[in-house]
This record gives C-alpha cells, sequence and structure tokens, in this order.
C-alpha cells in the first residue's frame, strides 16, 4: 500500500499536521508539493491500491484557489482519500466540503475527514504553538481509527458526513500584501518560492497584488526576515477575530 502525502502548505503548519497523521500509519510515504508553481500535476496518476491524504489551509473558510487547480489536475482512480483541513483557531466553515468535493471530482473516494488547528499564518497569538502535545495525541488516534477502517473494508468504504455550506461562502481577497524592507539582500529566494510566482525576480520589494494570496511563504522563508505586512492592518485583523479566536478549538475527525 502505497500513502500520498498531497499537500498545499505555505508556512508548514499543514504539513507538520499531515506528518503526524502519515507517521502514525508507519508506512513509507510518497509527497507531493502542492505549493510548487514548477510542478506538472496532470503527471500524477493514483491507483485503487494508494492511499492518498490531501491536506491544505484554511484561507477565510475556504480551499486556497490555487489549491483548487492542482488538486484538480492530479488524476485520481478511485483512490482512498483522507481529506485535512488546517485553521488558525477561528473558523473552517466550508474548507472541508469543498475540499471533499474537489477531491472527489478528481477521480479520489473520500473515506475520512479531519480539521486541525495550527498557529494562525498571519497572526500568530492565536493558535500559538499548535499543533501541541495535546493535538498531537488526539491526531494520532484519528490516525489509527482511519487505518483500522482502511483494514477492515472488505466491501467498500463508507461515506462521511462532511459539514459545510452550498453554495459556499464567498472568497475573500489577498488582503495582506508583503513587502521587502531594508534588510532585503536581494538572494531572490522569496521569488522561486512563491506558491502564486507573485514576486517578480526583477522587483524582489514588494508582490504582485493581483497574484498573491497572502500565503506568507516569502515571510516565512525569507533568511534574512526582510519580509513583512503592514502592522497596522495585522492589528486590525487581529482585533476583528479577537473573539472567534479566544477559546480553543479542538481537531474533529469525521469518518
Amino acid at each position: 500500500m502505497n500513502v500520498l502525502q498531497i499537500t498545499f502548505s505555505p508556512t508548514g503548519g499543514t504539513d507538520q499536521v499531515t506528518e503526524i497523521i502519515t507517521k502514525a500509519w508507519g508506512m513509507p510515504v510518497s509527497k507531493i508539493d502542492l505549493s510548487n508553481a514548477e510542478t506538472d500535476y496532470s503527471s500524477f496518476r493514483l491507483g485503487k491500491e494508494d492511499i492518498a491524504i490531501i491536506a491544505v489551509p484554511s484561507y477565510g473558510g475556504r480551499v486556497p484557489s490555487l489549491a483548487v487547480k492542482r488538486i484538480s489536475n492530479i488524476h485520481g482512480n478511485q483512490t482512498p482519500c483522507v481529506i485535512v483541513c488546517v485553521y488558525g483557531n477561528r473558523a473552517y466553515e466550508d474548507t472541508l466540503i469543498e475540499l471533499n468535493n474537489v477531491a472527489e471530482k478528481s477521480g479520489f473516494k473520500v473515506i475520512a475527514a479531519i480539521a486541525a488547528i495550527a498557529e494562525h499564518s498571519i497572526i500568530h497569538q492565536y493558535a500559538a504553538g499548535r499543533p501541541d502535545a495535546k493535538d498531537e495525541s488526539e491526531l494520532i488516534c484519528f490516525a489509527k481509527r482511519i487505518l483500522d477502517k482502511i483494514n477492515g473494508s472488505l466491501t467498500g468504504f463508507s461515506t462521511p458526513q462532511i459539514p459545510g455550506n452550498h453554495p459556499y461562502k464567498k472568497a475573500g481577497g489577498a488582503g495582506l500584501v508583503q513587502k521587502a524592507g531594508s534588510g532585503c539582500t536581494g538572494c531572490g529566494l522569496c521569488a522561486r518560492q512563491c506558491p502564486a510566482q507573485a514576486i517578480s525576480k526583477e522587483n524582489l520589494k514588494t508582490a504582485d497584488s493581483q497574484k498573491c494570496i497572502s500565503c506568507m511563504r516569502c515571510v516565512a522563508k525569507c533568511p534574512q526576515s526582510a519580509r513583512k505586512v503592514n502592522g497596522v492592518m495585522v492589528s486590525v485583523a487581529a482585533l476583528a477575530i479577537k473573539k472567534a479566536c479566544s477559546a480553543r478549538k479542538e481537531n474533529e475527525l469525521y469518518i
């Protein structure tokens, strides 16, 4: 049985959650990085003997549009699939149901779904340090229950009831576009690693606001910590979601 870990994880939180799950399965894992703009995703063809885990962060309660496009190019063949959405303790809203629909349209058979918490990629005080030890223990328990379902299936997999709405909530815009300060050395790493190709090698100081998805990969990856977002706008955003983020949310399994 081959495990395919298919993740869109610009700042690493979604990868962290997904790797806890796949490690608990104790099987070899191959990885498909949906944040790589250079990959030909149509070249990936999975089979019924494989197990896929498709994981994305929730952006404003939706699947990131880039992830939708890239997952849609992968060829599943009724491959059993676990979907995972990771969010920063506010709400994941329609992310799971949208990811379910995208995966099924690409030929995957969704057998389980997880909503998990990781540190907010922009407002770091929310869900700071998560996934923590308690999260890891819960996710390992989820992984074992899913593996039991996989190993116990003789006649086919049941479909979980996944929360969400039709139509989906309206997707938001990027909102927070990063800029480079005086510490920028012009190394170009931000341009090479931008999932949306929103940073030009000829103009590293800012990003194309029409392409930028505010994923914060360039901020997280900059070796000089030179890329920033507007601090006032971050403070305003933090205040707007403070009430929703004040109580600890727990991980959820649908199986």
